[in-house]
């Protein structure tokens, strides 16, 4: 009996011993250890971080909301609830956001289209009309000459001798793309026709501006389908909508382009030289308008967006194309003329053909709290004796 007492002594303390001797080894080999093996330490017992972030500390999450919209309008509303309802994860109205698309036209929808004219046209009348180092085409000069006069003085545009894009296509025939930047941006410094304290840069509506960075934020893929050359939008966008809207999503009009070795040698025959550079074809290939935007939705996106925002007929079939696939569209309504020349007739109609299809209008006079900043003053357009709608540069 005292055999077994004491064997059975011996195995407990030999048990406590061994046990002492891992706690040693174990504080030892924690005090040995690297910084970053910190990271390895077990937090299993709680799925928190062991410190909150503040609620006014620079962890916590930014808040974006609708800047510039009218805070109790129904489409304001519309928009939120949308939005809210396709990113709650726990909602059937959810859709990841590899496919959460949003589409925006660009004249008229996210920029002004009104001083006096869309903004590539007035890029065509100065490079024909008021850019002394380039001869242009006669007619096509003469043309815009009569186009701007009649802008200026509210009289009824002059037949074109050929379509717009085709005349702004061979204007710049020759440029490389980075040259046709460069020469729109410096076109974009020069001020609005028919404001006061803003430049054709900054002619973006800033609530329409506040619309993409909201819907960014609620991790959307934002591109712009639109009409005017691809190439321009993108120089366009560049400084302003540039943080949410890369330059691969933006979609337009396009012009043809080449190499200056490639001749007559049909592209798919040419192989890009070391020395070659591209530079504009002078022809217009492909505008982007009406069933050609819902070409470039299926070419370019390949996913079928849940938003679109235009503001006339050639916005109409890629808002069908995003009502068809279980999105929505939303169409401005040029109806505010004290801040903007607004055309109330055609909003009307305009309104009219929405209602038909289905889609919700946005006012730009009620639910706008403003349009391009309360620091931009619309002024009359007229046309003094030596002043243009678009100065020479």
């Amino acid at each position: 009996m005292k055999r077994k007492l004491c064997a059975l002594l011996l195995a407990i303390g030999l048990l406590m011993s061994a046990a002492a001797c891992n706690a040693s080894q174990n504080n030892a080999a924690k005090e040995s250890a690297p910084l970053s093996s910190a990271a390895s330490v077990d937090t299993s017992a709680t799925d928190q971080p062991s410190v909150q972030p503040s609620e006014t500390g620079p962890e916590k999450e930014e808040t974006v909301d609708l800047d510039y919209w009218t805070a109790d309008s129904k489409v304001t509303q519309s928009i939120k609830d949308f939005v809210a309802s396709v990113t709650d994860e726990t909602s059937d109205s959810y859709v990841p956001p590899a496919e959460r698309v949003a589409v925006f036209d660009s004249d008229g929808t996210l920029y002004g289209e009104l001083f006096p004219t869309y903004i590539d046209q007035c890029l065509m009348i100065h490079r024909l009309v008021h850019d002394d180092t380039y001869q242009g085409n006669a007619e096509d000069k003469a043309y815009c000459e009569a186009l701007e006069k009649a802008l200026l003085t509210g009289e009824k545009a002059p037949k074109a001798p050929r379509s717009s894009g085709y005349i702004l296509a061979d204007a710049f025939k020759g440029m490389t793309v980075e040259e046709y930047r460069a020469y729109f941006r410096d076109f974009l410094a020069q001020p609005a026709v028919g404001f006061e304290g803003m430049t054709y840069a900054q002619g973006y509506y800033k609530p329409m501006v506040a619309l993409v960075r909201y819907l960014a934020a609620n991790d959307f893929q934002v591109f712009v389908v639109s009409g005017a050359e691809t190439n321009l939008l993108r120089e366009l966008s560049k400084d302003t909508l540039g943080e949410w809207i890369p330059p691969y999503r933006v979609v337009g009009t396009q012009f043809s382009l080449t190499a200056p070795g490639q001749g007559e040698t049909p592209a798919r025959d040419y192989t890009y030289q070391p020395d070659d550079k591209v530079i504009f074809g002078g022809d217009m290939t492909f505008k982007n308008l009406k069933m050609n935007k819902v070409v470039s939705i299926v070419n370019y996106i390949g996913v079928a967006p849940i938003l679109a925002f235009g503001n006339s007929s050639g916005d109409l079939a890629m808002g069908e194309y995003t009502v068809q696939h279980g999105g929505k569209a939303y169409m401005l309504l040029c109806d505010d003329t004290d801040r903007d020349y607004g055309k109330l007739d055609v909003a009307a109609s305009f309104a009219e053909d929405c209602q038909k299809l289905g889609f919700e209008t946005v006012s730009m006079k009620n639910d706008f709290t403003t349009i391009y900043g309360d620091n931009v003053i619309k002024t009359k357009i007229e046309a003094p004796a030596e002043t243009s709608v678009v100065p020479a540069a």
